[in-house]
C-alpha cells in the first residue's frame, strides 16, 4: 500500500488540496497524510532533523485538521493519516472532538498518529510545557481512550481534568480509531509496544533506508509488547519516506520496493522538498504508482 503526504507546506500550501486528494485517490493512492507544524522560529533553540535551522517550507502551512477535512470530503476510499499530531499541544476534549468528527465525516477512514515534537518554541507558542512530553502524551492517550469509548466521560490527570460529562459523539471505527505513535528512540518504541496499534517509522531518501535500524527498532517494540502481554504481530508498521531536495524518482521507487520486500508494505511518500505545485505533486504520484 502506497500513500502520499498532501501538499500542505510551502508554496504548495496555496494550491488546490481537494484536487490533489481526489486525483491522487483516482490514480491509486491508498492513503493521504498530513503533518503538524505550528510555526518556524527565527532563531530556533533546536533545529529540524539534527540541524540548527528549520526548513523554509515550514513557514507556510495549512492546519492539519482542516487539511484532513478537505481530503475527507474530496475522497471516498483513501485512508486519512497524521504523521504526526504533536499531542501535548492539544487539550484532549477538543482533540477528541476534532478527530471524532473527522472519522465520522470520512466514514471511518482516520488513522491518527501522535508524537511529542522537538521544538521548544512551538511548545511555548502553544502554551504547553516542554518538559515531561512523554508523560503528557501518555495522559492524553488515556483521556482519548475515555472520550472515544465511554459516556459519561471523566478524567483526572497531572495536566488535564474532565468533569463527568456526556460525550455521545463517537467514532465510526469501533471501539476507536487505531492509535499510531511516531518513535525512533527506546522510550518511544517501548510506548508503541505497550499501548499503540501502529508504529510510524521514518526513512530518508536517498541514503536513509537502514533496514538494520528498522529491525532494531521493531525488536524494541515487539519486546515491549510481549512484556505488556500483547501480541506484537497486532502492531502495524507504516513507514514515512522523506524525499530530500533534488532527488530523482528512481531512488524513491527503489526505496518503496526495498521496504515492501522486507516486510514494510505500508508506506507513504512526503514530497515537500521536490514538488512545489499541485501538478508537480500529482506528476510524482502518478509516476511512482505506475512503477
Amino acid at each position: 500500500m502506497l500513500g502520499f503526504a498532501v501538499p500542505q507546506f510551502g508554496e504548495a500550501a496555496y494550491a488546490e488540496l481537494a484536487r490533489f486528494a481526489s486525483t491522487a485517490e483516482e490514480l491509486g493512492a491508498d492513503s493521504l497524510w498530513v503533518g503538524d507544524r505550528l510555526l518556524a522560529a527565527v532563531q530556533p533553540t533546536v533545529g529540524y532533523a539534527g540541524k540548527d535551522t528549520i526548513p523554509g517550507q515550514f513557514r507556510t502551512g495549512i492546519d492539519p485538521f482542516i487539511a484532513l477535512a478537505v481530503a475527507a470530503t474530496a475522497t471516498t476510499r483513501a485512508r486519512l493519516g497524521a504523521s504526526v499530531f504533536v499531542a501535548p499541544w492539544y487539550p484532549p476534549v477538543q482533540l477528541a472532538r476534532q478527530l471524532t468528527s473527522l472519522d465520522v465525516v470520512s466514514g471511518g477512514r482516520l488513522m491518527p498518529g501522535f508524537g511529542i515534537g522537538w521544538s521548544p518554541e512551538e511548545y511555548q507558542a502553544a502554551g504547553a510545557p516542554f518538559r515531561r512530553r512523554g508523560a503528557q502524551l501518555d495522559e492524553l492517550l488515556d483521556a482519548l481512550e475515555q472520550l472515544w469509548t465511554t459516556s459519561p466521560v471523566a478524567h483526572q490527570g497531572e495536566r488535564w481534568s474532565i468533569p463527568s460529562s456526556w460525550v455521545n459523539l463517537k467514532p465510526v471505527q469501533q471501539p476507536r480509531p487505531p492509535i499510531y505513535l511516531g518513535a525512533f528512540r527506546s522510550a518511544g518504541l517501548k510506548r508503541v509496544g505497550a499501548r499503540a496499534d501502529g508504529w510510524m517509522a521514518v526513512v530518508q531518501v536517498p541514503g536513509g533506508v537502514n533496514l538494520d535500524m528498522l529491525a532494531w527498532q521493531r525488536r524494541k517494540i515487539d519486546d515491549a509488547a510481549r512484556a505488556a502481554g500483547r501480541d506484537p504481530s497486532a502492531i502495524h508498521s507504516c513507514v514515512r519516506i522523506n524525499v530530500a531536495e533534488d532527488t530523482a524518482l528512481e531512488p524513491v521507487a527503489e526505496a518503496v520496493k526495498m521496504l515492501a520486500d522486507n516486510g514494510y508494505s505500508d508506506a507513504f511518500v512526503d514530497l515537500i522538498y521536490v514538488a512545489t505545485t499541485t501538478d508537480s505533486h500529482l506528476d510524482w504520484v502518478e509516476r511512482l504508482l505506475d512503477r
